[in-house]
């Protein structure tokens, strides 16, 4: 698997986010992005997954320009912003929602993915009473569950108590040796900066390539 991004940039009404974006995603590494709020991070992950289209350039996965096909990139799960689920139904009952659209899961598979995130004893719980870690937690879960070969999330680790969070990214680290693509934004570099193979920062319409310090 490898996605490529080529000349890509985007504009909303004549005002640029993104110039000329170029960088390719590779499977067995996680690559983190870093920038302020506003910086295009949300932006650029959006467009990853076909929900915005390039205003020029493409993005292609194995060589495939989704967005002229008109569909999605197969086998990749985000999440992007503030995670926002029906809140009339429990954790559970959520991700048991998004899990019948694919039908390669049930809920032995849900179940385990929310002990992981030591959410199993609030998956009754309605998901109008989960806290900000909760909610986030979910957030992650449903990209974890159907294990996606792409997985892209948006500020990860927030509001998520210290303890899950080293869990967590023991277990991006697994799942790097199996061969996932995993892409981390963030706009605190040392939440990340420990495990990625490569680190890029949003800087006024640009994205670059910056070193590691491990």
């Amino acid at each position: 698997m490898k996605i490529e991004v080529k000349n890509v940039s985007k504009e909303f009404k004549k005002v640029v986010v993104l110039h000329d974006v170029n960088v390719t995603f590779e499977e067995g590494k996680i690559y983190g992005l870093v920038g302020r709020n506003g910086s295009g991070k949300s932006v650029f992950l959006k467009m990853l997954c076909g929900f915005y289209t390039p205003t020029s350039g493409e993005i292609l996965y194995d060589g495939i320009n989704f967005i002229k096909e008109k569909t999605f990139p197969s086998d990749t799960r985000a999440l992007i912003e503030k995670p926002d689920f029906i809140s009339d139904l429990t954790g559970y009952e959520n991700l048991e929602l998004l899990a019948q659209i694919q039908g390669k899961i049930g809920k032995e598979e849900i179940v385990e993915v929310l002990k992981k995130l030591h959410l199993e004893k609030d998956m009754d719980k309605k998901f109008s009473k989960y806290s900000l870690g909760m909610k986030q937690k979910l957030g992650i879960a449903q990209v974890l569950m159907e294990d996606p070969k792409v997985m892209i999330l948006d500020e990860p680790f927030n509001g998520i108590e210290d303890e899950t969070v080293e869990e967590l990214r023991d277990w991006l680290l697994e799942e790097k040796k199996r061969g996932k693509i995993i892409v981390l934004a963030t706009h605190i570099k040392d939440d990340i900066a420990k495990i990625v193979d490569e680190l890029y920062k949003f800087n006024g319409e640009t994205m670059t390539k910056v070193s590691l310090e491990k």
